[in-house]
Order: structure tokens, then sequence, then C-alpha cells
């Protein structure tokens, strides 16, 4: 039998030793050589350009980066910023419509039944079934109608026919995204494409993309004990901030939401000072950035939408949530922490990398591999955003016969060593290595850069950003990590959920449960 402790011992030194070679490479992709090949505009509508030389291939990557996510939801209506990166995928005024004057009509039409309907079902005095079910086969015979106008999928087909490949699009809580990556001939192509859709928006299939979107939530949330738990803990956590509202929606406002609805949170925040583009490939400033500002400048200006200021209050006392399923069991914890500004951000990082990264990970390390208690066991930060506030979480997936209580005994463990003991000399030196291979790693393929140097430009108003927090991790102390997990891990702080595995329903009184299929037998 081969000597684990060595054979440890070996892999880490490998480890270690591939992290310092990607290290000594990333020299040649400091912030001073991406400085001579970035080039920066800011529109006269306040939208950002960005473009980075690679001319390694005639190829270049993009992404649009729009300040404005879930927890932009106006009360009432989540689920909102989700259904418009949906419209952005149905067209314009000049694509996916066969006649956009006559579908144009049609869809008031269909908006004005879609009211009328709606309001009779929502009508408080109750509504009246026979009238329900006219208005609704109205709304089904405007819908009809405004579909023969469509051309559909005609935006995806004319950019993959153009050599378009990974189109898609994310909504996040904080932010949405919007990207794919295309030959560089095609370069004006799609500058009209994508700022068509930014400013030219139709509310094309709105109500059938509604559909789409609760049947989203029924696949991931209602169907998967997991995700509905992770809900339900969100939503305990946080008692005011909108990180607590369900990311895809809550199905009665889903169901409520309106192609109007959808039109004004488009006016508000897809305008140019709430959208920073950034290209990163095969393109030329000189040449490209006048073809550019031409198709991105008919994007709407005017003032950056104010920032949602709603402040999550101080949490006092421990909270919890205890799901009983048939199912397999689990456990997470989160602990509020400040958000991605806060001077300790990096600390955190080191926190989440001496816990989790990898399988000599304190939290792995203790509960999968020596106690063998566990299947899986992570702590990641922050959750489930970073622009506000948010949680620092740990969760364990317990193995068979073991509970969800001794996940939460074997975490809590693990946390009084961090606020009792200093970590190692190797264990902080490892989270610094392996913080600047990531950013190497980061840096790799073109889209992964277009969406950094958005997103650092956004939140910092400077994509140099990326590089400077660098520095920030190398100042990491273990006073600093034994200091925050202090102030972070206390019981008054804590949320957690779990799900204990309910024994099979008692069958009714004269039957008897079916026994359960054995393997290789009859299913």
């Amino acid at each position: 039998m081969p000597d684990r402790s060595f054979s440890a011992l070996a892999r880490r030194a490998v480890a270690f030793a591939v992290l310092l070679l990607v290290c000594v490479a990333a020299r040649a992709q400091d912030l001073a050589s991406f400085e001579k090949r970035i080039t920066v505009k800011v529109l006269p509508n306040g939208l950002t350009l960005i473009l980075c030389e690679r001319h390694d291939a005639p190829v270049f990557s993009y992404v649009t980066f729009v300040d404005a996510g879930d927890v932009n939801d106006p009360w009432g209506e989540s689920g909102l910023a989700h259904m418009f990166e949906h419209l952005a995928f149905k067209g314009t005024t000049q694509i996916g419509t066969k006649d956009y004057a006559a579908e144009k009509i049609a869809l008031e039409k269909v908006e004005e039944a879609n009211n009328a309907y709606e309001a009779e079902k929502l009508n408080p005095r109750g509504s009246d079934p026979a009238k329900l079910k006219e208005l609704y086969a109205k709304f089904q015979a405007a819908q009809a109608e405004a579909h023969k106008y469509v051309i559909p999928n005609q935006f995806t087909e004319v950019a993959e026919r153009n050599g378009a490949t990974g189109l898609n699009a994310e909504t996040g809580l904080d932010d949405t995204m919007f990207f794919w990556s295309m030959p560089s001939n095609r370069l004006e192509l799609w500058a009209w494409l994508e700022s068509s859709r930014l400013y030219d928006v139709v509310p094309r299939e709105f109500y059938k993309e509604r559909d789409v979107v609760l049947e989203e939530r029924r696949m991931r949330v209602d169907s998967n004990p997991i995700q509905r738990m992770l809900e339900q803990f969100l939503a305990t956590a946080y008692v005011a901030h909108p990180y607590g509202r369900s990311n895809i929606g809550w199905p009665s406002e889903v169901s409520q939401i309106t192609a109007t609805e959808a039109m004004a949170f488009h006016k508000k925040y897809y305008v140019g000072s709430d959208i920073v583009v950034a290209v990163v490939g095969d393109v030329y400033p000189d040449k490209d950035l006048p073809m550019l500002e031409k198709y991105f400048d008919r994007v709407p200006g005017g003032p950056k939408p104010e920032e949602m200021t709603t402040v999550e209050p101080k949490q006092f006392a421990e909270k919890t949530v205890a799901i009983r399923e048939q199912t397999q069991p689990f456990y997470i914890e989160g602990y509020h922490r400040p958000n991605y500004r806060s001077p300790d951000d990096a600390v955190y990082d080191a926190i989440s990398d001496i816990l989790s990264n990898g399988r000599v990970s304190r939290l792995y390390r203790d509960l999968v591999e020596d106690q063998q208690i566990a299947a899986d066991a992570e702590g990641f930060s922050p959750y489930p955003g970073d622009k506000y506030p948010s949680l620092f979480a740990l969760y364990a997936v317990p193995l068979p016969g073991h509970t969800p209580e001794e996940m939460r005994d074997a975490i809590h463990k693990e946390i009084d060593k961090l606020k009792t003991t200093d970590v190692t000399d190797a264990e902080l030196k490892m989270f610094k290595t392996r913080a600047r291979a990531d950013l190497l790693r980061g840096l790799a393929s073109n889209q992964d850069l277009a969406i950094a140097l958005a997103e650092y430009q956004t939140r910092y108003g400077d994509w140099r950003e990326l590089f400077r927090q660098l520095d920030q991790i190398d100042a990491v102390t273990k006073a600093d990590i034994r200091r925050v997990a202090n102030e972070t891990f206390v019981a008054s702080n804590r949320t957690s959920a779990w799900i204990e595995t309910a024994p099979p329903p008692t069958p009714p009184p004269g039957k008897t449960a079916q026994p359960a299929a054995q393997n290789g037998g009859a299913q």
C-alpha cells in the first residue's frame, strides 16, 4: 500500500511548481503590456467601448455588460430583468418581422387583451368565470394575430449564419451580459446587430416568453429540492434587501409581468451610461473605433439610473430553515459580509481558498478524506451577489448514514480553527500564488477577458483594477484572516438551512407499501 502522506506531499509539490511556472508566464501579461493594447472610449451618450487587440486569429469576442440585474426588478415584478434578456433575442423593428407597421398595431392589441384579462382575473370582488374564459380567448386570438408577422429566431439565425458561436446571455443579480464570438470580418455586422437590439427592441412574443420563464422556474427550482432550499435560505437570510428574492422570480409575480412593464424597465436601465461593451481579438482601434461609435451612439443617453439603496439591517439572531423530503440530505450556512469594495474583500478570498480550494483544502481534507462523512464540502463567497453586502456560505453533502447535524459540527470545527489559530505560511503563500494563476487563466480566452474588462470598468470605473487587485491579495496577513473570521463567523450572524431525508409515507390502513425495485429487476 503506498504511503498516503508521501503521495499527498508529492502532489502538493507538483501543483505548487506548476503554479510558479504559470506566475512566471503571467509577467508577460502584466498591466503595462495590456495598457499598450487596450483603448477605452466613452461616447457622448455615456456608453463605454473597450477594445483590446489580440491578433492571434481573425476572430473577436465581445460582451455587452449592463449594470442592471435582478436586484433592480421593481417590488412586485421579480423576474423582470430576466424577461428582458429573453426579449433581446426576439429582434428589432427590422429583424424578426414581416411587416413591423402592422405588427406594432397587433402587439398593442395583445397588450390591451392581456390587461383586460388580468383585470378580470384579479377582480377583488371575484372574477366571472364565463367572462374570464371569453377574455382569455380574445387574448389568445390577439397573440395568434401578432404571430403572423413574426419571423422566428431571425436575429439568432443572422448572427450564426455569419459565423457567431457561443451566442448567449446571462441575467445575474447584479448585471446582465450578452456575448458571442465571431470572425473579425463581420465586426460591422455585429455592431449593427448588437446596437440595434439595445436601442430598437420590440416586445415580440412577450407572453410566450413569459411562459418559457415560468417553465424554467418549474424545472430549475420547483422540481429541485436543493434549489427550493436555497431559495428559502436566501429569503430567510435577507429581510429587506432584494438578494432575498427569487432570482428567477416568484411565480405569482412573473405570471403578471406585462410587456409594458418590460419596456419601461428597458427605457430606464438600457441607457448608455449603464452599459459597457468590451471587444477583444482581431480589432484595430484606429480603423474600427469610428465605425463602432457610429452604431453604438444610437443607444439612448441620459443619466445613469439611481442605485438600489435598500440596506439589509444587521442580523441579531441565528436563523434556520429545515426541509424534510425524500431526497439527498444537504447542509448550508451563510454569514453576512461586506460587498466587493470592502478593504477585507481579499481576506474573504483567502479564507475561501484555504477552506475550499481543491483536495488539500481544509474542508475537503477533513470532511471528505479524513472523517469520510461527506461527498463534498466547500465554502464560497460572495453569495448570491457581490455588488451589495452578501454572504459567506459553506455547505456539505452528507454521505449515506450521516446527517446535516454532523456537517454543521464539522464545519464549525474548521471555522473555530480559523478564529483561534493562524493559518500556516504554506497555506497563505499557496493562496496568493493561486490568485495570480487564476488571474492569468482568466485572461487566456478572448471571451473571459472581455467579461473581466467590462465588469471591472463598470464596478470601479477603470479596467486596471483587474490587475491592481493583486496588491490587495499580497497584503493579506495571518492576523487579517483571524480578525475577519472572528468578526464574521458568529452565531448571531448565521443563517443555516438543511434537508433532512424524510421516511417514505405510511400507507393507508389495509394497504402495504410496495417494495423498492432491486437492481437488475423489473422497473
